[in-house]
């Protein structure tokens, strides 16, 4: 279901050195997703690309959050990395068959691609069909890690099946472009030296506020997350793009 409006959170939300710097000492981990929800409105999901989450949690997941609350689960690396999107239908069915109970409270499902996959467009048109009619009814934000992804057949192929191109900021760590190829905007911050332990200065938040709110003027959903987790910027970081944004 397509959604309207600016979403900003974290890469995941379960993560212990967060404890006092922003999850109370006395709070328990099973405590801190609905902690976390009440500052963000969205949060992606990590553990999902590792294994599959039994569907009795992710359920209790989305009962521990408000209703207005987007979870973004990124697909399984079985399929991504172990099978390289080839023969994907009996692993999407598996991992959908999760996550189809609780749809409503989902936001674009996160395809990480891992380095060393080429843009081969004969590789990806079964995979890409799937998703355009078997899984119609999700958004789909796809990230590619290597270089030959940067050229316009990727781009237009990506826009013809409603994708959006994952902007990834990581100081040239992964491949960067701010190509918009879908209605859906997905931006991820993983930390301006790609190492997910320093924080984005302020002139960069605002530099990004800027740009969020005018795709949020032409009608774009945008959805930012930050994955630069150490000592919890990615919490600072979060918070000041929100308060840029009013959202």
């Amino acid at each position: 279901m397509a959604k309207k409006g600016t979403y900003i959170g974290t890469s995941g939300w379960s993560y212990k050195h967060w404890k006092d710097i922003f999850y109370p000492p006395e709070l328990k981990p099973v405590e801190y997703l609905a902690f976390y929800a009440q500052s963000y409105k969205t949060t992606e999901i990590n553990t999902s690309f590792y294994h599959l989450p039994k569907p009795g949690t992710v359920e209790n997941w989305v009962h521990k959050v408000p209703k207005r609350f987007w979870f973004c689960p990124k697909l399984s690396r079985y399929i991504t990395h172990i099978k390289r999107l080839l023969d994907p239908a009996e692993p999407l069915e598996r991992y959908f068959s999760i996550f189809d109970p609780v749809k409503k409270s989902l936001g674009p499902v996160l395809i990480q691609l891992p380095p060393s996959l080429v843009f081969e467009p004969e590789r990806l048109y079964v995979f890409f069909d799937l998703l355009k009619t078997v899984y119609r009814d999700y958004e789909f934000a796809l990230e590619a890690r290597h270089d030959s992804w940067l050229q316009e057949d990727a781009f237009k192929l990506l826009e013809k099946y409603n994708i959006a191109w994952v902007i990834a900021d990581s100081g040239g760590r992964w491949p960067f472009a701010e190509r918009i190829t879908a209605k859906h905007i997905y931006i991820r911050f993983h930390g301006p030296n790609g190492h997910y332990d320093t924080a984005y200065n302020h002139k960069t938040m605002t530099a990004y506020a800027a740009k969020i709110k005018q795709w949020h003027d032409d009608k774009h959903a945008v959805w930012a997350f930050f994955n630069n987790d150490g000592h919890g910027y990615a919490l600072k970081n979060a918070t000041e793009l929100k308060s840029l944004l009013q959202v």
